[in-house]
């Protein structure tokens, strides 16, 4: 795939700024700091345990800033809360193919707007995700749990966008799907980001496919930002020094 374009924004859609928070007592960020443009994919990356799935739940409301700020839009965001997020432009689908498998295809859909902001324009945001999501097209009567893995998560990425949301955050998207189905669905990210301005953090575990389509990339080594640059910079070697 070719490189895409950067942003040429002045102000990050996300700016995380010096972030530590954790479980219980258990820290597992420390001092993290990131942003995000307007309309770029945004790749984070390290091993198993490194902190990328807490730091998409920080941004998205469900653990608590314990040290630090997140900024969206050039807004501190105070003590924020899921619902709050879906309605200022955030959308979140979690890793696991995460559907409603006893609904049809069409009711995920018709669910996922239910916090459209404007509480409108829902079919035309069903329109719009199959379009980006053709084959969905053909199985809207279906149950979702019938779905092969790699449908399920065309699904869950067709929900987070029912929402026309300005900030995505994708945790895994990959994740237990074959590698000709993990390209696809790399692709369809990067088409959409390119075709609707909305901006990508994903964490991601095929590193190889998710540098692809990235503008930059994080990658966090035991809850600290270990590199942060352009992906043309992570060749094999300097990969190994910044992810172990």
């Amino acid at each position: 795939m070719p490189e895409p374009a950067r942003s040429r924004s002045n102000r990050p859609i996300l700016a995380i700024n010096a972030v530590a928070t954790g479980y219980g007592k258990r820290q597992i960020l420390n001092d993290v700091s990131l942003a995000v443009e307007p309309g770029e994919i945004v790749a984070l990356i390290g091993h198993n345990g490194a902190g990328k799935s807490t730091l998409l739940k920080t941004v998205f409301g469900l653990l608590p800033v314990w040290r630090g700020q997140l900024i969206l839009d050039g807004k501190l965001l105070q003590s924020p809360n899921p619902r709050e997020l879906l309605r200022a432009g955030v959308a979140y689908a979690p890793q696991g193919n995460r559907v409603f498998t006893d609904l049809t295809v069409h009711e995920n859909l018709v669910v996922g707007g239910v916090a459209r902001p404007d509480g409108g324009r829902l079919e035309a945001s069903i329109k719009r995700a199959l379009d980006w999501f053709p084959g969905l097209g053909t199985r809207l009567r279906q149950r979702a749990g019938t779905l092969s893995g790699g449908e399920k998560q065309m699904l869950a990425l067709a929900n987070a966008l029912i929402s026309s949301p300005r900030l995505l955050l994708l945790d895994e998207p990959s994740l237990g799907l074959a590698p000709p189905v993990v390209s696809s669905v790399m692709g369809h990210i990067q088409q959409i980001s390119r075709d609707s301005g909305v901006a990508v953090l994903i964490v991601e575990q095929k590193v190889h496919e998710v540098l692809k389509i990235a503008h930059h990339v994080f990658v966090l080594r035991n809850g600290q930002v270990s590199f942060g640059g352009r992906p043309q910079a992570l060749d094999d070697a300097k990969l190994r020094e910044t992810y172990f």
